[in-house]
């Protein structure tokens, strides 16, 4: 039986991280996933030649340097990143998993898998949920890399994540994902994959739109080395 809460009641649960309400939701954390909607829109798809990612890096303010508004980082060499939501929070547990992935290498002499670096990035976001005075992480962050297949990874504010064959995070998730599902194939490549994103994106943002909003990366199965999108290569795409 589902308990309905009026929003004077709602109140008491949205002070604290860590107290469920009757009907089993945690409130600071569905206020962490509306801020992930609100972020820069990202788009990761798994191709048949490696893994690909699209950003939105969205910019209010045209005074603003552009490497200010840039979404995307790298863990590793075979791996990358997205951010959406509050990038802050996003860069604070991305340079802890640019540190453990250094670690692997320096202590196993590989590569860390993508994986471990996606379990431990929400290993410190679930941590936030389970102790008092903190607040959850305000950020959904893509990871994209290759293992012996491409992987794509998105992460959930309360610490959980999923292996996605093609993702959508930030704004007009749900809406560009409806679209991505018809798009995408097991035969899909990287540059085919460059176009549909960037035609979603586009169809997304409408008369705003231009093709200096866009960023992101790609990484090969045959030469897993991370590799930003160039401009040449974004137009040629559009």
């Amino acid at each position: 039986m589902d308990v309905q809460l009026s929003k004077d009641q709602m109140m008491g649960y949205d002070r604290s991280n860590i107290v469920f309400t009757p009907d089993g939701r945690i409130i600071q954390v569905e206020y962490a996933k509306k801020t992930v909607k609100r972020g820069s829109t990202a788009i990761g798809i798994s191709c048949k030649d490696g893994v690909l990612v699209v950003v939105d890096k969205r910019n209010d303010d045209n005074l603003l340097a552009s490497n200010f508004t840039e979404k995307i980082i790298q863990i590793d060499d075979h791996i990358g990143t997205a951010i959406a939501g509050v990038l802050s929070d996003g860069r604070m547990l991305i340079e802890k998993s640019q540190v453990k992935a250094q670690q692997h290498r320096v202590t196993y002499g590989t590569k860390i898998d993508v994986k471990s670096i996606t379990a431990g990035i929400c290993g410190e976001k679930q941590a936030y949920t389970q102790f008092g005075g903190l607040r959850p992480f305000a950020v959904s962050i893509m990871v994209a890399g290759i293992d012996d297949k491409p992987r794509l990874f998105v992460t959930e504010p309360i610490g959980t994540f999923y292996e996605y064959k093609a993702a959508v995070i930030g704004e007009g998730a749900d809406e560009i994902k409806n679209k991505l599902v018809k798009g995408i194939s097991k035969t899909l490549s990287i540059k085919k994959g460059l176009s549909l994103s960037i035609k979603l994106i586009r169809n997304f943002a409408g008369k705003d739109f231009s093709t200096d909003r866009i960023s992101g990366f790609y990484i090969y199965l045959d030469n897993p080395v991370f590799k930003k999108l160039s401009e040449r290569e974004i137009n040629n795409a559009s």
